[in-house]
């Protein structure tokens, strides 16, 4: 059962590190474009944070080297990606991820090693953090949905990679068995729902991935300057009709004028 369990672990390390190179391509995009464009940065913030609670969740239990091997290099690879979306976002994106960061990598994860090795002793520490753990895994999952809602509303899977939701399905069976295996159900309970995510996101990349359901979305703050461009350019029509009748008007009296006499002196001729 053990030896068993290690395959699953060491299979789950294989496929969650072919998770984390998944965003490369859209990483990639951002350096060409210089813009983040509609990426979202609270999946990447989200797995920082949880990569770090599995390394300490780790430490306080034996035989979990898989853990922390998988779960140092995700906390590599995702501060890379953070540093690297914070240098090409603007301005509002760019604030938003460092508050996200400060207020989750920083204040949280401080303030839970503060409290549990001042408060708890043992293995109680491990049941603690492994709860904590499980909580965190969840959002890890549901932190998606943010982009899931973003390809239902404007039918487009730009923004969600097929590469991604994948592999993080196949992570979650892998990670779900090695759990289970080792009773570890802190582990084993959250990657049910990521397997659950993973598939509703591969089912909308299916629905989604042809051209012809796009749609393009209009900003509606941006409607409302409408009229007001309508009427300054009936006002600069009106203005420039009335400066051009007057200079006209005289014009055409002294070519009809002429026309007349021309007339008649042929006849008097």
């Amino acid at each position: 059962m053990v030896q068993l369990a290690f395959i699953f672990g060491l299979l789950g390390n294989i496929v969650s590190f072919m998770v984390y190179l998944a965003p490369l391509p859209t990483f990639y995009r951002i350096y060409k474009k210089k813009s983040t464009e509609g990426f979202q940065s609270i999946p990447y913030v989200v797995g920082l944070f949880s990569s770090m609670l599995w390394i300490y969740y780790a430490f306080l239990k034996p035989n979990t080297t898989l853990l922390v091997t998988i779960n140092s290099v995700g906390l590599f690879i995702q501060t890379i990606y953070l540093c690297f979306y914070l240098f090409y976002a603007p301005r509002q994106a760019r604030i938003q991820t460092a508050k996200l960061l400060v207020s989750l990598v920083v204040v949280g994860y401080g303030l839970i090693i503060l409290l549990i090795q001042l408060l708890a002793k043992g293995k109680t520490r491990a049941i603690i953090v492994g709860w904590i753990c499980l909580v965190f895994s969840f959002c890890v999952f549901v932190a998606p949905l943010a982009i899931v809602r973003q390809v239902i509303k404007t039918k487009s899977v730009e923004y969600m990679p097929f590469l991604l939701s994948f592999f993080l399905t196949l992570s979650a069976v892998m990670w779900f068995f090695y759990g289970l295996l080792l009773k570890d159900y802190n582990i084993a309970i959250p990657n049910i729902l990521g397997f659950g995510f993973g598939i509703l996101q591969m089912v909308l990349y299916l629905m989604y991935k042809n051209p012809k359901n796009q749609i393009i979305v209009i900003e509606e703050h941006k409607l409302p300057e409408l009229p007001e461009q309508i009427i300054d350019v009936v006002k600069l029509s009106a203005l420039v009709c009335s400066e051009i009748v007057p200079v006209l008007a005289p014009q055409l009296m002294n070519e009809k004028g002429h026309a007349k006499d021309a007339v008649d002196d042929k006849l008097t001729g």
